[in-house]
């Protein structure tokens, strides 16, 4: 079965946003482009690592002879997006393995998401390439001031969670909070 491909080469909108509350969110990756939305979930580390990423490839971009792509520093004001998710947010697939790189030719950022596969253990031996074969992918391809935007707006989303113990670097639930031993670390 070919893979369905959500491609989005101009989108009017890419964020990460979240659903429900510090210590139980679901993170999602949403996409717009006129009225077409797809939203797939990930995880709140898959999030992060993807801000930082899309930061270091404009950051490598910008320090190249001439920043032939004007690429800019800091988010641009005009392109801050601090509004929730479009309603209602429904999920299209959990993110599993996700691409990230650079497209030259139209000076964007290319970002690809790909459905998490579910293995059984002792199914793995009977998978043949077919069963490894994506079902659908969501690709994004964001210019550079969208993309160092999204960075941005994830980076706080990331950070909005609850806080982390001093002591031992784990979230801090609104209970309250007992440091777990060093075995349980």
């Amino acid at each position: 079965m070919p893979t369905i491909a959500h491609e989005f080469d101009w989108p009017d909108r890419v964020v990460i946003g979240t659903v429900g509350n510090p210590g139980s969110r679901t993170f999602y990756l949403q996409v717009r482009d006129g009225r077409r939305v797809v939203s797939a979930a990930l995880e709140k580390e898959q999030s992060a690592l993807l801000a930082e990423k899309i930061d270091e490839i404009l950051d490598e971009l910008m320090v190249n002879e001439g920043n032939p792509f004007s690429v800019p520093a800091t988010t641009p004001v005009e392109l801050v997006d601090n509004d929730p998710l479009d309603q209602p947010v429904d999920e299209q697939f959990r993110t599993g393995a996700m691409g990230l790189g650079w497209d030259p030719s139209t000076a964007q950022v290319v970002l690809e998401a790909y459905p998490l596969i579910v293995v059984d253990a002792d199914e793995v031996d009977a998978l043949d390439e077919d069963d490894l074969e994506p079902e659908e992918v969501l690709l994004v391809r964001m210019p550079v001031g969208t993309a160092r935007a999204f960075a941005k707006r994830t980076r706080e989303i990331v950070g909005a969670g609850r806080p982390l113990c001093p002591l031992c670097g784990t979230p801090i639930d609104p209970e309250g909070h007992v440091c777990p031993e060093p075995d349980d670390r």
